[in-house]
């Protein structure tokens, strides 16, 4: 290997730190480099791969003559288009079938069982992985091995995988054990390093994966396997191929370990700092915080690494972050935390809980108290009784809510009330398959409707529509609503939707629609941290009823502090949207950064 692939490989070590699958691809590059003879030197000295050749076809004739081995049909002679590059000087071209025997197994019948249960090692292809094969889920008993055709491959043989997914994988017996079908064993002859061979083959496993694309279960034969060229380098170089890959790979793992510990220690670092952020008797962090974001900083990065956790919290946000506000710490450690997206995911879900908490903006001692939305909301109830229009539920009315049964303390002017006294809950509807139109008056909204491209917030179109009639038109789910999912495996997925033009939902949807003193916008907000999940009170069908939804405690702030809510959460959803755009622009950079390294070895 040249010092300029030496530098460009020891490059790639902190290029790939940072690139996602990087230290994966940088695995992939070692033995690359290994196959095509760039990553130790070559010794002048070594008695060339043909002289190698010469033995093992030596050693090939005399197992045939003593009659340990069958005769194997010849393979063809490698033409000069099959030749994918130039090997360095003492280097030949071979094909896999040529440096060893090569064998496949069986599945003994499981009726029999006196096939299974005994003293023989018996390894299915999803064992192979393991690498170093030391045992097997099952064994088979000498029965089968007489009945069946099996073998009994020897300690040292290597395994590869040839069946569905685990086509490619390889592994070394450490133990003798038969194979099932899915499995090949190679027995290499004299003179030959099987850890060598371990690595040919993972460094292969591309091109197997691709010859057994295409079925409806891919496979590689053993055939295929056999016939397969490789590079073989001369026996000394081998080893010391494999003792530079060892080397290397062991450096890949330090890489991998020291990633997941900086990934897991920012995400607690996060997690501890929303967690306390949440609590709703704290206003500051406690010194744990910061002693665990320090340790955060502290771990080690490789020399060349650039971290994107260096990117400053935008001056709009740090300048209303109070030393002592609930955001300030993550404010102070903003660009250590949020380069993963999980992290910001869990943002958004803090934002909204604060939100509904009354600590995500500062209260106005000039705003009406909530108690006066709440007379204004009674008088509306009083005078729609009094028209005689039915506008919700005919329900029992809920005793008020206990001290007990309140989650947190609110901010001055907010007070406590149940679902039922600000919102009408209204279950969905079925109708007549006469009254569907293909360009009907009203949207008739099902579930599914809800992953419609440009649904995911507002509800814009559905895949029914109708003209209804007069009996249909009482279960009209006015504009401003909110509906989410009642019934079914669908609860589970925690959808809500806002309703902007009045429409039809069918019986697995339930819709909340609040009254004149209650933004739509700040109800989905509210409803946005509540797992549905939880009021599930079905059996064998997962269920929410309006006994669920309407005893549920709402946090209702004055009207012009909701208004300031929604605007300020609207700034932050925006905030994190940008974050996940960054660390998906940080991603595709890093990656790009990677592919360009690695194309000028």
């Amino acid at each position: 290997m040249d010092k300029q692939t030496a530098q460009l490989l020891e490059h790639h070590f902190d290029t790939a730190f940072a690139a996602p699958d990087g230290i994966k691809k940088l695995r992939e590059l070692i033995l690359t480099l290994a196959m095509q003879g760039k990553l130790v030197e070559q010794d002048p000295n070594d008695p060339p791969a043909s002289e190698l050749l010469k033995g093992i076809e030596s050693e090939k004739q005399r197992l045939i003559k003593e009659k340990k081995i069958k005769k194997p049909k010849p393979l063809p002679p490698i033409k000069p288009e099959e030749v994918p590059y130039e090997l360095p000087q003492g280097w030949e071209w071979v094909r896999l079938g040529e440096i060893g025997i090569w064998k496949s197994g069986s599945t003994p019948s499981r009726s029999n069982s006196s096939f299974y249960g005994g003293d023989i090692p018996w390894v299915k292809s999803g064992e192979v992985k393991q690498g170093r094969i030391r045992s097997t889920e099952e064994t088979i008993t000498q029965v089968a091995l007489d009945k069946c055709p099996l073998q009994i491959n020897e300690k040292g043989s290597v395994l590869v995988a040839m069946y569905g997914a685990n086509i490619g994988e390889v592994g070394i017996l450490e133990i003798e054990a038969a194979t099932n079908q899915a499995v090949c064993a190679c027995k290499t002859y004299t003179n030959f390093d099987e850890n060598y061979l371990l690595n040919l083959i993972t460094s292969l496993k591309p091109y197997f994966i691709n010859q057994g694309a295409g079925a409806a279960q891919p496979n590689i034969s053993r055939e295929k396997i056999v016939s397969t060229i490789f590079p073989l380098p001369p026996l000394p170089e081998q080893h010391r191929i494999v003792e530079r890959i060892d080397q290397l790979m062991a450096r890949c793992d330090e890489l991998e370990k020291l990633r997941k510990e900086r990934e897991e220690k920012r995400l607690a670092v996060h997690a501890a700092a929303i967690k306390q952020l949440l609590n709703p008797k704290l206003r500051a962090f406690v010194p744990s915080c910061e002693k665990e974001s320090s340790n955060l900083r502290a771990l080690p990065l490789p020399s060349v690494v650039a971290d994107p956790a260096d990117r400053p919290l935008p001056a709009a946000v740090v300048s209303s972050c109070e030393t002592n506000s609930p955001f300030a710490f993550l404010a102070r450690h903003f660009g250590e935390l949020y380069t993963v997206k999980e992290n910001v995911a869990e943002l958004r879900k803090a934002i909204l809980q604060l939100a509904v908490m009354g600590r995500l903006v500062p209260q106005n001692p000039n705003d009406p108290p909530a108690r006066e939305l709440l007379k204004e909301i009674e008088a509306e109830k009083k005078r729609v009784s009094h028209e005689g229009t039915k506008t919700r539920r005919k329900e029992k009315k809920l005793p008020p809510i206990k001290p007990e049964e309140v989650p947190y303390e609110l901010p001055q002017g907010w007070g406590w009330v149940m679902v039922e006294d600000v919102f009408n809950t209204t279950s969905g509807t079925t109708f007549d398959a006469s009254l569907e139109r293909e360009n009907g008056e009203y949207a008739y909204v099902k579930v599914g409707d809800m992953n419609l491209p440009g649904n995911d917030l507002i509800i814009t179109t559905s895949s029914r529509f109708v003209d209804p009639d007069k009996k249909m038109l009482r279960a009209l789910i006015p504009s401003g609503s909110v509906i989410f999912p009642k019934r079914g495996g669908a609860i589970a997925t925690n959808k809500k939707r806002i309703i902007n033009d009045p429409c039809f939902v069918d019986l697995n949807i339930m819709a909340i629609s609040p009254t004149n003193w209650v933004l739509t916008t700040y109800a989905y907000q509210w409803l946005s941290t509540i797992d549905l999940a939880t009021l599930n009170t079905g059996t064998s069908v997962p269920q929410i009823n309006h006994k669920d939804i309407n005893p549920l405690p709402f946090p209702l702030p004055p009207l012009p502090e909701q208004h300031r809510i929604v605007e300020r959460i609207d700034q932050l959803m925006a905030l994190c949207d940008r974050l996940d755009q960054q660390i998906d622009d940080a991603t595709r950079k890093q990656t790009e950064l990677l592919n360009a390294v690695m194309a000028q070895v």
